[in-house]
């Protein structure tokens, strides 16, 4: 019997990019539980910074982030779980770009940081990608490890900015968010209304100055839908790894959370004794940061799956 091939749904924005996770939105594309969808995306600056001469606050303007979305995802109910199988990061070009944004970042005076200082001097920097790196010069010269910066749904009733992670996803800047790799979110309203946009070449942990290697991108994703099955903040899944995202501020809540929903999981559906896991955290857990940059802070707590199975 000859295989066949099966056929793709390409998804691209229509008009104007979503700069808001929102219900209130028309979708751009209906999908069924268990499609594959090339999803097209922009860049953080919506591909406007194209050259080390530009300067990124003449061509950014106020908002980051364009999301390609809403896409509505056929038999979501509020109270399931949507899980975004991540295929492949594809680039749909040959070049990423960072920028040092005065009044953004993790080193610098900003918005929510206030300090007298002046704010750091704009610059850009233009990468290569080439055989499986991404170049600038002889020191600024990395792996290609591409992720989605941002990955979500839309909240339940209000609508949250495109910069900003919390429950539903949104702008976490978590590396793991990656091909081969599962993310889970929470359902709150008819369709899910799933978003995806921000994609990066690589990231360092915390996204310090603020901007990652970003590019613009083909993501192809399938879509599982867990029936009844809700979640309070997202998980991601790796061969090897479980992992839950918190995002607050200040941080230290960020990784409480993450812990915390963690702990959850494990016993929800690994069948362990709350205080058990909060002992095996406690010796075998890891904790990184995504972001530090953001109008809340990204944390993602892990346990390696060999000990999260130990003993069953």
């Amino acid at each position: 019997m000859e295989n066949v091939k099966q056929k793709i749904q390409v998804i691209k924005q229509p008009g104007e990019y979503s700069y808001v996770f929102s219900k209130y939105l028309e979708p751009i594309a209906h999908v069924k539980p268990g499609e594959v969808v090339e999803i097209h995306t922009k860049d953080a600056f919506e591909n406007r910074v194209t050259s080390v001469n530009d300067k990124p606050t003449e061509k950014i303007g106020e908002y980051l982030n364009p999301q390609t979305g809403p896409i509505y995802i056929e038999g979501a109910e509020p109270g399931d779980t949507l899980v975004a199988h991540i295929i492949d990061i594809e680039p749909d070009r040959d070049w990423a770009v960072s920028v040092i944004k005065p009044g953004f970042g993790g080193l610098t005076n900003t918005d929510a940081t206030r300090t007298l200082n002046d704010p750091l001097p704009e610059k850009v920097w233009i990468y290569k990608i080439e055989d499986g790196m991404v170049k600038s010069n002889d020191r600024l010269n990395f792996p290609w490890r591409p992720f989605l910066g941002t990955i979500g749904t839309a909240p339940e009733i209000e609508a949250i900015s495109a910069l900003t992670p919390f429950t539903h996803g949104g702008n976490m800047d978590v590396p793991d968010v990656k091909p081969g790799n599962k993310v889970y979110l929470p359902v709150k309203t008819e369709g899910a209304y799933f978003f995806t946009g921000d994609c990066h070449a690589g990231q360092g942990d915390g996204e310090l100055c603020g901007v990652a290697l970003e590019i613009s991108a083909k993501v192809k994703i399938k879509f599982e839908l867990i029936k009844n099955k809700e979640i309070k903040w997202p998980r991601i899944e790796s061969d090897t790894e479980y992992m839950v995202v918190g995002s607050a501020r200040p941080m230290e809540d960020a990784a409480r959370i993450a812990y915390a929903e963690l702990i959850n999981w494990m016993v929800e559906e690994m069948g362990w004794e709350k205080l058990e896991a909060y002992q095996a955290l406690t010796q075998i857990g890891k904790l990184y940061v995504g972001n530090m940059v953001d109008t809340y802070y990204s944390l993602v707590a892990k346990i390696d799956k060999k000990y999260a199975h130990q003993g069953e």
